[in-house]
Parts: structure tokens; C-alpha cells; sequence
């Protein structure tokens, strides 16, 4: 639809799902993306994965670099390459992109809530930011950024409530191998860790600021540029190490005192899978942001 308006979208979705038999029902959530043109197509197919679980109209912002002239181009697709979603991709001009909260207004579900994603660079602030404002929550990825580690150092600054990064949603399953491994006997404190990863991976230095805020010791980090993503962990305890090590970004190793070594399965997680998770939440991360707060100061006293 070149040269639209957001109200002729909305009407022209209303006239699709009479004569095709699409409908909005059941759909939980407006995902609003906001992303470069390079990101849409990785954007929504993440968002199409996420959508089976959670059905949602997906609204993608991606502002037409180099327009001289204030228009709105607009895509819409439903059925199978939108997988249980609907998905309108707006192209504004520079002009009209500087109001794009008046831009989906038309187009959002009614008394569904709003999720916010910036798939790579994000505002410095994304609460006050105007699509930001109109959210419940507010998904960032750090890790995706130009440079991960300042992102992360402005996301700590900003924070508010609703806010999340996807780069603390790819240590979920890290923090819940190593919570069960200390629920074990002999629930001895751990005086000391390590964390080893990726030089510039937000989640190597999120996962140590974890450690450091639950378990109130010293954490030190061990940087590789060789390092996919997180590649070890190791908690110090009088009686022996528990390490869990993942070399390849495929399969870990938890070994701990008096037990045999086991080898789990630990696949760097997908795009799809992160974002999933957060839409699965759809409340405040309490945890993320006293890590944001605390976790991250504690570790950059320790270094």
C-alpha cells in the first residue's frame, strides 16, 4: 500500500478479514517493532515463532532512510507467512517517523496490552521514549547493539519497571542449572566466582552480576574473543568447585564434588526463544532490574 494513511491500513485489515476470514480474536498482545530496514525480516520471523504461542498483531515501524517526502508505505500480511499473528510493516518518511506513536494509534488491538521491541539500537531511554510510553513492556537487546557493554551501562542508567534486555534472557537457563546445583548438599556459601565468555557479551557480565547480587561474593570475569557467548561458570566452595562449562555453545558439563560429571544440553538460545519467554512474562522482571542496580556495581567493584 503505497502512499497510505495508518486509517486506510486499519480499513484495509477490516476488509481482509471479512472476505478472507482472518480475525483479530483471540490475539493477546500488540508487539509493536520498532527497526532498521536491515532487521524486519529477522524481526518478524522471530515475532511469527513467538506468535504460535502467543497470538498477536505485530506492528513493525521501519522508517524509510534517504525520503525526501512525507509518506507512509505500508505491507500487510496474514495467513501462513504471518504465522498466528497479523503483521503490518510501516514505512514512514524521516518526517512522519519522528511521531510514530500517532502512526499506530488506528492499528493497535483494543484492550490488549502493548509490548514495545527495538531489535538492535535502541533509545536511550525506552520508558520515555513516545512508543516506549504507550508499552507495558519494553524488550531491548544489548547484545545486538553496535557497542553491547555501553548499551548495557545506559540501560542500567534508564531503567524502569517493564523494562527487560533479551541479553538477560539468555542466561534463564544457566541461572536455573546453577540455582538447582546449590540447592544440593552440603549448601555450603560459595566464597568466590568466575564467569568466562564472549569479550563483549552483555550476558557473560549480566550473569555475573547475578552471582554476585544472590550469593553476595566476589566475581571475576574472564573475557575470550574466541568465546561463544557464556563458555563457563565456576562456584567456589570449601568442599570443591561446582563448573559448569560449555566450550562449544552446544553441550555443557556440570561437575560437582562426589558426583559424576553430567553433560547437558546447552544451545546458545534463538532469537525466537527469547522473545517468546518475555511475551510468556508480560510483567515487571524484578530480578533484572536489582541486577541492572546492584549486581552489575558489585561486579565492577570486584575487577
Amino acid at each position: 500500500m503505497p502512499e497510505t494513511t495508518a486509517g486506510a491500513v486499519a480499513k484495509r485489515l477490516i476488509k481482509i478479514r471479512e472476505e478472507g476470514g482472518a480475525v483479530a480474536l483471540g490475539r493477546v498482545l500488540t508487539l509493536v517493532i520498532v527497526a532498521d530496514e536491515s532487521d524486519v525480516e529477522e524481526s518478524v520471523d522471530a515475532a511469527n515463532d513467538a506468535s504460535r504461542e502467543h497470538p498477536c498483531r505485530i506492528l513493525v515501524i521501519a522508517p524509510a532512510k534517504g525520503s525526501v517526502t512525507n509518506r507512509l508505505d505500508a505491507e500487510i500480511r496474514v495467513g501462513g507467512d504471518a504465522g498466528a499473528s497479523e503483521v503490518i510493516v510501516l514505512r514512514p518518511s524521516p518526517v512522519l517517523a519522528e511521531h510514530p506513536d500517532t502512526l499506530i494509534m488506528a492499528l493497535l488491538l483494543p484492550d490488549a496490552p502493548i509490548v514495545a521491541w527495538w531489535p538492535s539500537e535502541f533509545p536511550a531511554s525506552p520508558s520515555t521514549d513516545l512508543i516506549g510510553q504507550m508499552a507495558k513492556i519494553r524488550i531491548t537487546d544489548s547484545m545486538r547493539c553496535a557497542d553491547p557493554l555501553e548499551a548495557l551501562k545506559t540501560l542500567r542508567s534508564n531503567h524502569r519497571p517493564g523494562d527487560i534486555d533479551l541479553a538477560w534472557t539468555r542466561v534463564t537457563v544457566w541461572r536455573g542449572l546453577l540455582a538447582a546445583a546449590l540447592d544440593q548438599p552440603p549448601y555450603e556459601s560459595v566464597t568466590e566466582a568466575v564467569v568466562a565468555g564472549d569479550l563483549a557479551h552483555p550476558s557473560v557480565d549480566l550473569l555475573a552480576a547475578w552471582i554476585a547480587q544472590r550469593l553476595k561474593c566476589t566475581v571475576s570475569i574472564e573475557r575470550n574473543h574466541a568465546a561463544n557467548a557464556i563458555t563457563k561458570v565456576v562456584l567456589r566452595r570449601k568442599s570443591g568447585d561446582i563448573a559448569l562449562v560449555r566450550p562449544d555453545g552446544r553441550i555443557a558439563t556440570l561437575s560437582q564434588p562426589g558426583q559424576p560429571d553430567h553433560r547437558i544440553a546447552l544451545p546458545v538460545r534463538e532469537l525466537r526463544e527469547c522473545l517468546s519467554e518475555e511475551l510468556r512474562r508480560l510483567d515487571p522482571d524484578e530480578v533484572y532490574g536489582e541486577v541492572l542496580a546492584k549486581g552489575l556495581a558489585r561486579v565492577e567493584a570486584s575487577q
